[in-house]
């Protein structure tokens, strides 16, 4: 049998593995073994990968350091002050409750940075409510499947740092270049949200209170200060991707730490459920807070999480090398620059990652297709920001597209409303999802008005 024959029934083989339910992971992994013997290749390839994922990019570093800051935000109690805050803002329309889940995936992802965290984070916290509220449980989870989307759009993002990695580009640039595209996708996810809730009556409404907006508010500073911390260091150059990741840990740590004791303190242990027009400002200003005793299991929950993502980008490094080895790239290039004119070409490369998308997650498609895609884009005029915007648009639309969708299993993992039941509920905000996509692809200035020099 010839080299191409072999590597195609491996193809089909590892195609059935994923089928099957083997992660992701190991499919990629397998398919880089067993190509790389048929071609002779040495699996010395995926060390050298490993070993240059944290140490021929500092930038990568930033990586663990966003997740671990996920973790030490949901532990604080952070992320729920953030969803109470979003959750007064909008309770007053139909669907308020589900659209407070979409802002707080937004603020969430602020200071995260991934879409997985954000999903199982604000999933945890308020399918229950939103069960209690009146709205479907099916719902409920596409609800939070969908606003974990905009995780890798929003800066800090995990997915733009590797892209920046890859792609030679300023990484800041990138951060600042998804801000106005991830608010889009938020906003679009609400009014879909809204149109689907308005329809079926779902959602218990509750009154518009200044008072409950100013102290909820209020007692969101801290998740504020972190996003601003993050963004003004970013913006303004003061801070790169990699330090305002350590300078954001440092001061959740801090605050987690210092919180907890001032809250027992002052008598406010247990008050956590109590609703929020009783609280006092003294008792909004802290929040739950952790003890040094939990930090060694939230530092080995995040470490888990970048256990997974490194080898993952390294695997995936090796499997862009042989597809590049097996004419890959070629056939790509000749096929996407062959569809003739700009919007032709962008739209094609468009679709590529967006059939991609529904396969593979955003990582391995990134490190695979960026580096064929981007300088084609180039090519024909497109800034590189802005490529970079529209392909991870796209990109985070796969997370809610089946047949992988990996935000549709997180969802499933945390609410319990099993993958295929929530299918269908996802549709209205693809759709939404979409939209904005074309519609950043034929704006880009929503991508770079933001950018400095520009």
């Amino acid at each position: 049998m010839t080299d191409g024959t072999l590597v195609t029934l491996i193809s089909l083989g590892v195609t059935g593995l994923f089928m099957l339910g083997v992660p992701i992971f190991l499919v990629i992994g397998f398919w880089v073994v067993f190509c790389s013997f048929v071609l002779g290749l040495t699996l010395d390839n995926i060390g050298v990968a490993l070993s240059d994922v944290f140490t021929d990019g500092f930038a990568l570093l930033a990586m663990p350091l966003f997740i671990l800051t996920g973790d030490l935000i949901a532990k604080s109690g952070i992320a729920r002050r953030l969803s109470d805050f979003a959750y007064s803002c909008l309770g007053w329309l139909r669907g308020g409750l589900a659209m407070a889940s979409l802002g707080a995936c937004g603020l969430f992802a602020a200071i995260s940075g991934s879409n997985s965290a954000t999903t199982a984070t604000i999933g945890a916290m308020m399918h229950p409510e939103m069960v209690k509220g009146g709205y479907d449980e099916r719902f409920s989870a596409a609800t939070a499947a969908s606003g974990g989307t905009v995780g890798i759009i929003i800066p800090p993002s995990i997915i733009f740092i590797v892209y920046g990695f890859l792609l030679n580009l300023p990484i800041s640039d990138l951060f600042v270049g998804g801000i106005i595209p991830g608010a889009l996708m938020v906003f679009g996810m609400m009014v879909a949200c809204w149109i689907v809730c308005s329809m079926n009556g779902w959602g218990h409404l509750i009154s518009l209170s200044l008072n409950r907006v100013t102290k909820t508010a209020f007692g969101s500073w801290l998740g504020f200060f972190a996003i601003g911390l993050v963004l003004w260091g970013i913006y303004t150059g003061k801070f790169s991707p990699t330090e305002a990741a350590g300078v954001t840990v440092g001061f959740c740590m801090i605050v987690g730490l210092i919180s907890l004791p001032l809250y027992r303190m002052l008598g406010f242990e247990g008050n956590e459920d109590k609703p929020v027009q009783d609280k006092s400002y003294a008792e909004m200003a802290l929040v739950e807070g952790f003890t040094v005793a939990e930090i060694p299991s939230i530092v080995i929950r995040s470490a888990q999480i970048t256990g997974i993502l490194a080898p993952m980008i390294a695997v995936s490094v090796v499997m862009q090398q042989i597809l590049s080895l097996l004419g890959a790239k070629e056939t790509i290039e000749a096929f996407v620059t062959g569809m003739g004119g700009y919007y032709a070409v962008l739209f094609t490369a468009m679709a590529i990652v967006f059939v991609a998308g529904m396969v593979l997650e955003s990582l391995p498609n990134t490190i695979i297709l960026a580096p064929i895609l981007a300088p084609i884009a180039h090519s024909i005029g497109v800034d590189p920001v802005h490529f970079a915007v529209i392909f991870l648009v796209g990109g985070s639309i796969g997370f809610i597209t089946p047949p992988y969708g990996l935000n549709l299993y997180v969802a499933s993992g945390v609410t319990g409303v099993p993958y295929f039941r929530l299918l269908r509920y996802t549709i209205p905000y693809l759709m939404s999802l979409i939209f904005v996509w074309l519609l950043v692809a034929l704006v880009p200035e929503l991508s770079t008005i933001l950018l400095p020099n520009r």
